[in-house]
């Protein structure tokens, strides 16, 4: 049996993966196996570190909030802090909050002085 050339539709598929595998390096951006395995992979790992991104920023963000409140109340935190947010239906996420105690800690202080102060005057009348 004779041999049949490829048409241009095989050529198409390979050049478009083989675009994609262009900053691989070695055979992962030239052998077109090796680029569908590569492919995979990093699309994987993308996907997997799209979340873990998610959880390390929120991690930096509470450590920046925590070490601002901490260095000003020695008996208040970072938890306290939230949970009084919480009692006071104020909605500031900490990724505003992080942004708040870089920029300008004073105004992150007066914050967490009114909720304090809003906090002890409801649980010392009794009202909540």
């Amino acid at each position: 049996m004779t041999r049949i050339r490829r048409g241009y539709i095989a050529r198409r598929r390979r050049t478009k993966i083989r675009l994609f595998a262009s900053s691989f390096r070695g055979a992962h951006s030239r052998l077109t196996r090796t680029i569908t395995q590569q492919k995979i992979r990093a699309l994987v790992s993308a996907h997997r570190d799209r979340g873990s991104q998610k959880r390390n920023f929120r991690r930096l963000w509470i450590t920046r909030i925590n070490a601002v409140i901490c260095e000003r109340g020695v008996s208040y935190s970072y938890s306290r802090l939230i949970h009084d947010l919480y009692k006071r239906q104020l909605l500031l996420n900490r990724k505003i909050l992080a942004q708040i105690a870089i920029l300008n800690r004073n105004c992150l202080y007066m914050i967490s002085n009114e909720i304090i102060k809003e906090v002890g005057c409801k649980e010392s009348t009794g009202i909540i």
